[in-house]
């Protein structure tokens, strides 16, 4: 669980530094980014609700 969190939280750091840095220069490598991680972001946050819930049927 603390790992999830963890892969979470750094996730959802890295998108925002990235998309930062889009704004501060413009070049649209940093938003491809920045929108690439929002997904792994929300990829990672279902894997955890999935754990969870699997944890609580069990």
């Amino acid at each position: 669980m603390l790992m999830f969190r963890w892969i979470f939280m750094l996730l959802v750091l890295m998108s925002a530094i990235s998309f930062c840095v889009y704004l501060g220069t413009g070049q649209r490598r940093y938003r491809q980014w920045s929108v690439l991680l929002i997904k792994w972001t929300v990829i990672a946050a279902l894997a955890f609700f999935a754990v969870l819930f699997v944890g609580r049927m069990v």
